[in-house]
């Protein structure tokens, strides 16, 4: 079992930036590849962003690229997503989750543990 717990979360104006954190505990951090995902209101959970287990690979979903990077501290057991740019749009609960698989999937069954969310709320 791998506990997930995410911090950093908040209201930020349109353009601000914001760092989330995800601490993991329970297993070996680094047998698991680590995603972001988020959900608005009345929408469905989507991929955000995602790393290997050792950091050398990292999956972006278009709407973040250039505005949002991945990183992990497999010392620390945690991993952090840096929101610059923020836009209204990215208004969401934001979910850390871990997966075992050896190839990162951007759908949510492809991971097997999440956190219970951090609310990020931008406004314009």
């Amino acid at each position: 079992q791998v506990q997930l717990v995410e911090s950093g979360g908040g209201l930020v104006q349109a353009g601000g930036s914001l760092r989330l954190s995800c601490a993991a505990s329970g297993h070996t951090f680094s047998n698991y590849g680590m995603g972001w995902f988020r959900q608005a209101p009345g929408k469905e959970r989507e991929f955000v962003i995602a790393i290997s287990k050792s950091g050398g690979r990292t999956y972006y979903a278009d709407s973040v690229k250039g505005r949002f990077t991945i990183s992990r501290d497999n010392a620390k057991n945690t991993v952090y997503l840096q929101m610059n740019s923020l836009k209204p749009e990215d208004t969401a609960v934001y979910y850390c989750a871990a997966s075992s698989r050896t190839i990162l999937v951007r759908s949510p069954p492809g991971y097997d543990y999440w956190g219970q969310g951090t609310q990020v709320t931008v406004s314009s």
